[in-house]
């Protein structure tokens, strides 16, 4: 299984979106892929059509019992497509791990236990630096780090990029950027080119050459319980981010 966390410790940027729609794109493509939500807020599940209050063993469980791990998988009703969920009570467990041994790698211990059974794993961390998402970091074998096109993007990725340099240095030797993704792009603001071209001539060779335009049917999408693939395949969202899985799979 390649692991692939989409990660940024800013929130509103496209980051739960982003993982929602490349494990729908994945799965399309009929690799059989997992969705591994970490982040307490629980978008992703729900945005998969999961209740996450009636989730029964959720990634918070596996935490405390790796072997959980298999009992708390949900198949979506799509094809190739499950979720680990997140439910609220993840929230405790940045606490609840800074006393556990090796904390940095507990997601990476319960991965390890199905990791022959999936082609892709997409990891949703938090929006924050935490525990939880060093755990996705430590976990995974490559970043997505989407960055809204704005004025502020840059500052926030420089204290990202460090923190993936220390990960990599102190516990995932192996960890690679597959790829900033530029998101919530409007071609109308001028604004907007202009961060494009700033992140690319900053990070010529990690930029992925799809960007995701700011779309309606992505933002009404998780009320459905569908990623925008599902929801509306033809919407400029759900094409973007088919161009997007495209890329990745030539990655890999």
């Amino acid at each position: 299984m390649k692991k692939i966390a989409v990660c940024n410790q800013k929130g509103g940027v496209g980051k739960t979106a982003t993982a929602v729609n490349v494990t729908a794109g994945l799965s399309l493509a009929e690799k059989n892929v997992l969705l591994i939500d970490i982040d307490p807020q629980a978008n992703a599940t729900s945005g998969l059509g999961v209740d996450y209050k009636s989730v029964e063993t959720s990634i918070y469980d596996c935490l405390s019992e790796p072997t959980l791990v298999r009992s708390g998988i949900i198949k979506t009703k799509w094809p190739h497509l499950s979720v680990l969920p997140s439910t609220t009570d993840l929230a405790g467990a940045e606490v609840e791990l800074i006393e556990k041994e090796n904390r940095e790698e507990t997601l990476k211990r319960i991965l390890r236990i199905i990791d022959a059974e999936y082609d892709f794993g997409i990891i949703d961390c938090p929006p924050s630096l935490g525990l939880l998402t060093v755990n996705g970091l430590v976990a995974c074998d490559s970043v997505i780090i989407p960055i809204q096109c704005e004025y502020y993007a840059l500052e926030g990725l420089e204290k990202l990029l460090k923190t993936l340099k220390v990960i990599k240095n102190n516990f995932n030797e192996n960890l690679i950027i597959e790829g900033i993704l530029l998101t919530m792009y409007d071609a109308r603001l001028n604004l907007a080119k202009d961060v494009v071209e700033d992140i690319q001539k900053h990070f010529p060779d990690v930029v992925f050459k799809t960007v995701i335009p700011r779309s309606v049917r992505v933002a009404e999408s998780p009320s459905y319980g569908k990623s925008a693939i599902h929801y509306s395949i033809s919407s400029s969202g759900a094409q973007a981010y088919l161009h997007l899985t495209s890329e990745l799979l030539n990655h890999a």
